[in-house]
């Protein structure tokens, strides 16, 4: 069965494009243009995911977010010409778990509702593990040879967001929106940069010879073992 998603937009040609383009993707498509007419969906469909405007013409979407935060844990996706940091930080506090900011490529936005369903769809996985390292999503804990490793909740994100995308190069503008909310503070990319060194220093036998999570330079990082869900 399609997974579906409530659009929620009251621009008519932009609902009209993103909703054409996710039913050709495969998705179920509820569009909506106002609150009223998206509680009213939402509390009939099995939704899997909101995309959702913020300035709408009966209320803010920030505050449709924080109602349907009180029942559910979909995931919701701002769709916004509102990306300033602080706009951002209002959208993650109300509940938000990503937004893309107008104007936008259809494509890009396909992609990302792909990789937030796919994340979706590995929530009841018990454990994910590739080589020595496993991973238990539902303890958020990290075994090396059976040994559980102490990590910080940063390093805990950052570990599972590569092992859940192994095998491919993931971007540091990648790696900083899967951790932007551990604490609600902005992470910059010195930050980012120690908190890899330090996961490195606990799942590699020579960190400096990674031989598991590599930097592809100038492109971002890499988790070089295949991981198996389980």
């Amino acid at each position: 069965m399609a997974q579906e998603i409530l659009l929620l937009e009251d621009d008519d040609n932009l609902n009209h494009s993103v909703s054409l383009k996710l039913k050709k993707e495969g998705f179920t498509v509820h569009s909506a243009f106002s609150i009223k007419e998206a509680t009213s969906f939402f509390q009939t469909f099995p939704i899997a995911l909101i995309i959702c405007d913020i300035t709408l013409p009966d209320g803010s979407g920030l505050d449709f977010c924080a109602q349907i935060r009180k029942e559910s844990d979909v995931l919701f996706l701002f769709l916004t010409a509102l990306d300033t940091e602080e706009d951002m930080v209002a959208g993650y506090a109300r509940g938000a778990d990503d937004y893309i900011a107008k104007p936008f490529s259809l494509t890009v936005l396909t992609s990302k509702v792909n990789v937030m369903l796919k994340r979706l769809s590995t929530k009841n996985i018990q454990s994910i593990v590739s080589g020595s390292i496993t991973l238990y999503p539902e303890e958020k804990r990290v075994a090396k040879d059976d040994v559980y490793l102490s990590l910080t909740a940063r390093e805990y994100s950052l570990l599972s967001f590569f092992m859940r995308n192994p095998m491919q190069i993931l971007s540091r503008s990648q790696l900083l929106e899967s951790i932007w909310d551990i604490d609600g503070n902005f992470v910059d990319e010195n930050t980012l940069s120690v908190s890899i060194r330090r996961l490195r220093e606990k799942i590699e036998d020579d960190p400096s010879a990674p031989v598991i999570l590599k930097n592809i330079r100038g492109l971002g990082y890499i988790w070089e073992r295949k991981c198996d869900n389980k």
